[in-house]
């Protein structure tokens, strides 16, 4: 994705937030999917096995897995340890469980054609705006300069 390229999807919890991307694909499972004391991700084969997502902007499809999902980002926001925003492709019950019990913010339910998935890298500084519907990537991954 370009520099300030600007993705459209639905306002589904403000306000505005900038960090970085933390991006999985294949979500993250919901029973024992991350470590909620660290923000790990547990998850053998997931991409960001090891990594923690804690103070980033998670960009899932959806949820996936067992009702227990929401809770692991409820229980990853009480330690301290939960992402900062969230980016879903499609808002499903567990993803709007998640929002209302962490209240950060969240753009989701994006047009046919734009998977944030793939228009988004992982390591890209974006800008969510939760209240307009709006990712910007303000400084993509491979644009060093930034750091």
């Amino acid at each position: 994705m370009s520099k300030n390229k600007i993705i459209r999807g639905r306002p589904a919890w403000g306000p505005v937030v900038e960090g970085y991307a933390f991006v999985c694909p294949d979500s993250i499972v919901g029973w024992n999917g991350a470590d909620v004391k660290t923000g790990v991700v547990t998850e053998k084969g997931n991409v960001h096995y090891g990594d923690s997502f804690a103070g980033k902007i998670v960009v899932l499809p959806c949820s996936r897995g067992s009702l227990g999902w929401s809770d692991m980002f409820r229980n990853s926001e009480y330690n301290g340890v939960g992402p900062s925003g969230y980016v879903f492709t499609t808002m499903d019950s567990k993803c709007g469980t998640a929002i209302f019990n962490t209240r950060r913010p969240c753009v989701a339910d994006f047009p046919a054609g734009c998977d944030p998935c793939v228009e988004i890298h992982d390591g890209d500084y974006i800008r969510l705006d939760g209240i307009n519907g709006t990712v910007e990537i303000l400084v993509p991954a491979e644009d060093k300069s930034f750091i």
